[in-house]
Order: structure tokens, then C-alpha cells, then sequence
């Protein structure tokens, strides 16, 4: 319970008499008690959250105070329900996403501030794969009557930040005891009317893109579950599973100037995903393996059988968008946006395969063998 509580005499402190000293000692250990304490109800969870997010609509996003965000949100957390009020010629856009403990994180690998993080950013992510901006949020919680309070601070503190980065604030939500955390955070924004970007627009003959570089999250993953020990949670390798980025620019740049035809954001891996907006469009693809933005991979990760093309077509959790673009259209869009690298991947086709062809011109299947919960192995 004493830890971060000093231990050197108050003496020591300049600039404190004894009683002003054994106040901020009693200060000091109160903080800790309450940190490492375990939750003693939903009231108590309930008021940490509030303390959390409190003047939430100040926040700041990409430099700028996320006005049109606190617009939105007419009435918060505290009463009943949340008040939101639309942006006239605008679209809502609605979505929600489980993050479970045991399945989506580990409780004893995963920091609780990136759970926190990465929960919301999972949802924003098909926001902007809409070419939508996140207005905000709504989150539910199952947590275990023992876990620590420390966790949850440090789970909130990292949905904060998340929330801040992508002007979204939070709106509500429900919160209940169960034996492991389960997460659902479901997330509101806006779209212009006419502009909201589909699966189902491409046609046979626009070319594939891929923001930034893909199997790095899946190779993050790799190195969490496989070190035991000495493992630097600042390592970058690590960064894009515990800290994804949605595309929240690079979505709304393509909507905005209506250059993409169609367009998915890479949850469940390049395989999976490519599979889903090719059948909403009813086409198929033929990709280019050499092209692929695949990760650089280090000799150590190479002795552990660790695969790059492995990991750009079938890893999960990079939240990079996958889209379509005319022919026509495609000398509009820049190599790079907003610092995020954007690629040429292939080609959509009329006959419904889909297909990757390697350098020397020969193609194969490319099942989907991205992540599915039902299925008990990728």
C-alpha cells in the first residue's frame, strides 16, 4: 500500500512545518490506499469515472479544441440519457465494439491504460472508415468485484487520452459485476450527407490502396505473448497493437474530395477484410504481394518463424484503411497523408475471385484467414 509514499524525514522537505509535513505524509498515503483498493461499488466506479472525464468538452484534437464535437454533445454523463444534437446536412453514423478480456486482451500482458486506449480507437476506426468524424461515445463496463481500483484509473486514464486525441467525448453508459472485464463501447458521429463512404462502390478496374504498413499490430502481439520478461512496453514494435491510430484524417481527406470508391478499415487482416468490401461490391481482386507495405522484421523475429507477407495478409488489429479508387482519379492522391504512408496494392477485378500474384507473375487463392472469434485458430 506505501508505494510512491516517500520515506526520507519530513525534515527533509524544505519549505514544510511538521504539521503541514504530516498532512501531505497523510495525503500520500491516503492516495495509495485508494489506488490499491478494490472496488467497493458501482457508485464508487461510477464517481471515478466522472472524476475522469470531467470537462471533458475542453479537450483538445490535433491541436485544435473539438468544437464541433462538444456541439454535438447537448447533455452528458450524470442523468438518464444523453442529449446529442445532429449538424444540419450531415449523416449519423453508428457503431459498437466488444473488447474482452481473455480474447481481445490479457489482463497480466496488456497495461490497463492501453486497454483503455485501444478500446475506443477499435470503435473510431469504423468511423472513419465511413470518411466520418467521432462526435461521442457511449461505454459499458463488466468488471470483477476484486479488481483493483489502480486498474481502472489506469484503464480510464488511457480512454481519456484516446477520447481526447479523437475529439470524442464521453456520453454515458452502464456498468455491472461480472468474473472477467468486458468492454463495449459504442461510438456516434457525423458524415456529410452524400459523402459517407460504402464497402459496396468498387468497380472492376479502380485500383487498391492500403494506408501506413500492415502485420505490424499482429507482430506486437507476437512479441507480448512470447517474452516473458524484458520487454520494453516502449518498444515501436509493440506501439501498433497496444496504441492504434484510426485514420480519421486520411478517411475524411477521401471522402471529402470523393477520390475512393469504396473503402474498410483492416481489423480482422488485409485477407478478411479485402473479402468483405469485394463482396459488398460484388467484384473481385487480384493483389500484388511485392507491393505490400509489410513489416521489417529483425533477425530474432526471423529465427521464430515470424513471416512478413504472413503478417500483412492475414494479421489482425492494424485499423489501417483498405480502399478503392478510379483509375481516373488516382493521380489526386498523394504517396503520403497527414505522415501516413499510402500504397498501391492491386487491381479490383470483374470475376470474383480473389487473388495474390507474386513477383514473377503467379497467382493463388487468397482465403480468408484473418481473425474470426468463432473460428478456434487463424
Amino acid at each position: 500500500m506505501g508505494q510512491g509514499v516517500e520515506s526520507r524525514p519530513l525534515s527533509c522537505r524544505t519549505g514544510f512545518s511538521a504539521k503541514e509535513g504530516l498532512l501531505y505524509r497523510l495525503e500520500q498515503f491516503r492516495e495509495a490506499y485508494l489506488r490499491e483498493r478494490r472496488i467497493g461499488s458501482e457508485d464508487d466506479v461510477l464517481e471515478r469515472i466522472g472524476r475522469v472525464f470531467a470537462g471533458q468538452l475542453h479537450y483538445r484534437s490535433g491541436g485544435l479544441r473539438s468544437a464541433a464535437s462538444a456541439r454535438f454533445l447537448s447533455l452528458g454523463i450524470g442523468d438518464d440519457a444523453a442529449l446529442i444534437s445532429g449538424t444540419p446536412g450531415d449523416e449519423m453514423v453508428l457503431t459498437c465494439d466488444w473488447f474482452l478480456e481473455g480474447t481481445h486482451f490479457l489482463q497480466d500482458k496488456h497495461p490497463a491504460d492501453a486497454v483503455g486506449w485501444k478500446c475506443l480507437a477499435r470503435a473510431v476506426s469504423d468511423i472513419g472508415a465511413m470518411g466520418a468524424a467521432p462526435r461521442c461515445f457511449l461505454l459499458s463496463l463488466a468488471l470483477p468485484r476484486e479488481l483493483p481500483s489502480s486498474w481502472l484509473d489506469d484503464f480510464l486514464g488511457g480512454l481519456r487520452r484516446a477520447a481526447a486525441q479523437f475529439g470524442c467525448s464521453l456520453a454515458g453508459g452502464d456498468t455491472t459485476e461480472r468474473r472477467e472485464v468486458l468492454i463495449n463501447v459504442t461510438v456516434v458521429g457525423e458524415a456529410k450527407r452524400g459523402r459517407e463512404m460504402r464497402r459496396s462502390g468498387a468497380r472492376p478496374g479502380d485500383l487498391i490502396y492500403v494506408s501506413g504498413r500492415l502485420g505490424e499490430a499482429e507482430l506486437g502481439l507476437r512479441l507480448l505473448r512470447e517474452r516473458k520478461r524484458g520487454l520494453n512496453m516502449r518498444e515501436l514494435r509493440l506501439q501498433k497493437h497496444l496504441y492504434p491510430e484510426p485514420r480519421l484524417e486520411l478517411g475524411r481527406w477521401l471522402s471529402e474530395k470523393r477520390v475512393a470508391s469504396a473503402m474498410i478499415d483492416l481489423s480482422d487482416g488485409l485477407s478478411s477484410d479485402l473479402g468483405r468490401l469485394c463482396e459488398a461490391s460484388k467484384v473481385g481482386a487480384l493483389i500484388r504481394s511485392d507491393d505490400l507495405p509489410t513489416v521489417r522484421v529483425k533477425n530474432v523475429d526471423r529465427k521464430t518463424g515470424v513471416d512478413p507477407l504472413e503478417l500483412a495478409l492475414h494479421g489482425g488489429d492494424d485499423y489501417e484503411l483498405l480502399f478503392t479508387v478510379p483509375k481516373g482519379k488516382a493521380t489526386r492522391l498523394p504517396r503520403k497523408l497527414g505522415g501516413v504512408a499510402i500504397t498501391p496494392i492491386g487491381e479490383i477485378t470483374r470475376a470474383r475471385d480473389l487473388l495474390v500474384a507474386n513477383g514473377d507473375g503467379h497467382s493463388r487463392v487468397l482465403n480468408p484467414r484473418g481473425w474470426d472469434p468463432f473460428r478456434s485458430s487463424k
